[in-house]
């Protein structure tokens, strides 16, 4: 009966804290960042060579994984002034240890480090990211959290509870360091978003930039920063935040770090002759004057569905998409398109406009359920014209976004281009959970350069090798790689249907 009991206590426990609300944060002072000057390494690297380009902004697609972890190490090891991140989920795996530990170093240097990281994720790391905010040069700040720090049951009635607030999630992905460098994109902080698991490694994509870009995404980190939905750590669980905590995480740290230097992955990173261009501060870029970077807002989830405002991401990239001339490629690993999004690319097909789109299939989607969501538009847009790939699950079979082979791939890119010189790289899904409860952000640039090498990667991604071909045949899906042919989901175990079933005959479509 014991156990029994327990668990009656624990439910009756997330009961209580479900019905607890979030209290309004306190006013605080505006902070603001700080501001580019001329003393730091970063300053001296990259103001000679935008002043070789006034007006515009520099920018470089990073598509490897090794070299997304290196650009984050170094800029982070070289910052002298300050590194705000602002991040969806950071996994306390081998390469979130290791970015963990330089972000205490470069504070024990004197960089004025600015966390702020979505709770949904970050309550069940509470007790971790609390001792970062002992240190006196880190700050820790949570959006939209949760009220309860601790236990899966409390978390589970509060998220039943308060469904409407918590349901809005940050999944912004932003990493600036000295104000001068910022790399945007896709990627969270974890082994797979970096090619270090021995599972699964995502297919992702960002964009590293220099210049004047930086500023506009140093002002949207300040709008989330001094958000009301934004708390200090301090607010919510002053308890954990102490130096104590902290020197048991330094030491925590120290050793993990210690263990995994002999590692596969830090091996290859020694030996990767791209590792060591990155590490030497070799980042080649594409200039453009044309660029856009948009962010939701922070009140989104206090918005009404139908206010334009609430998607301002969405508003920033659709005239670019209504406006294309000759061709849009879309990649996108949770896409479910609904209808307005499926008129839209049948519309742009039947215009004689080349519509590829590259999606996960049910058996690389991490997210079965989004894949339920999704299927329901696979015949109105083949039939509309619109070319559709799937990604191969790769079981068995190296990665390139990996430095060893991984058992599997699953795509995690976000982007589109349209007419060869227009190219959207951020961390918003073409979904309804994107447009309208999740806040988001991206970039929009004009550059055929960038243009073209992400076409590039399109047809690297969509190749035999790595995806499925999906075409209508008599009013039927066909699956094929030019070896062989499915007439159903292929390589998905009868779970994943299960999963992908449901979620379209429950209608979930708007949560997906």
């Amino acid at each position: 009966m014991q156990p029994l009991f327990r668990s009656i206590v624990g439910l009756a426990a997330g009961i209580v804290a479900a019905c607890a609300p979030l209290k309004p944060r306190a006013e605080l002072p505006y902070e603001p960042a700080v501001p580019p000057g001329d003393s730091t390494f970063l300053d001296r690297a990259f103001t000679p060579v935008e002043t070789l380009h006034p007006g515009q902004s520099g920018f470089n697609l990073v598509s490897e994984g090794p070299e997304a972890f290196v650009i984050r190490m170094q800029s982070a090891r070289v910052a002298q002034r300050s590194l705000d991140v602002q991040i969806y989920i950071w996994h306390s795996d081998l390469t979130g240890n290791f970015l963990a530990q330089q972000m205490i170093e470069s504070a024990d240097r004197g960089v004025h480090v600015r966390l702020l990281l979505d709770d949904l994720d970050a309550r069940s790391k509470n007790a971790g990211i609390a001792s970062l905010a002992a240190h006196p040069n880190i700050q820790v700040r949570l959006f939209n959290p949760f009220v309860s720090r601790e236990g899966p049951l409390r978390k589970l009635g509060e998220g039943l509870g308060n469904f409407e607030r918590l349901n809005h999630r940050m999944h912004n992905k932003t990493w600036i360091a000295d104000n001068r460098i910022a790399i945007v994109g896709g990627r969270n902080v974890g082994d797979e978003y970096f090619g270090a698991s021995d599972a699964v490694n995502f297919i992702d994509l960002d964009f590293s930039m220099i210049g004047p870009v930086v500023r506009d995404a140093s002002a949207s980190f300040d709008r989330y920063w001094n958000s009301s939905l934004t708390y200090p750590i301090e607010m919510l669980d002053p308890e954990s935040v102490n130096a104590a905590a902290l020197e048991k995480l330094r030491l925590r740290l120290a050793s993990l770090i210690g263990d995994a230097s002999a590692s596969r992955y830090a091996i290859a990173l020694r030996s990767d002759v791209t590792v060591q261009r990155l590490m030497a501060g070799d980042w080649p870029m594409e200039w453009s004057a044309t660029y856009t970077f948009v962010a939701d807002s922070p009140l989104k989830l206090t918005m009404e569905k139908g206010d334009a405002r609430k998607t301002e991401v969405a508003t920033a990239i659709l005239p670019q998409l209504e406006g294309a001339q000759m061709n849009v490629d879309v990649i996108s690993p949770y896409f479910v398109p609904g209808k307005q999004g499926t008129a839209l690319l049948v519309s742009l097909a039947q215009a004689d406009k080349r519509v590829r789109v590259l999606t996960n299939s049910l058996a690389a989607n991490d997210v079965a359920a989004v894949h339920g969501g999704y299927s329901q538009y696979r015949k109105p847009l083949l039939a509309g014209g619109v070319r559709l790939w799937e990604l191969k699950p790769l079981a068995g079979r190296p990665v390139d976004s990996s430095l060893f082979g991984s058992t599997g791939a699953s795509l995690h890119t976000k982007a589109f281009s349209v007419d060869n010189r227009m190219l959207f790289v951020g961390s918003y899904n073409l979904d309804p959970r994107s447009t309208w409860l999740n806040c988001e952000q991206g970039v929009l640039v004009e550059s055929a350069a960038l243009a073209g090498q992400f076409e590039t990667m399109f047809e690297s991604q969509s190749a035999s090798s790595r995806a499925w071909n999906v075409t209508l045949r008599d009013g039927s899906l066909l699956w094929s790689d030019g070896l062989a042919n499915f007439d159903t989901e292929p390589q998905a175990s009868q779970w994943r249907r299960f999963q992908a079933w449901l979620a379209r005959t429950l209608h979930l479509e708007a949560q997906l």
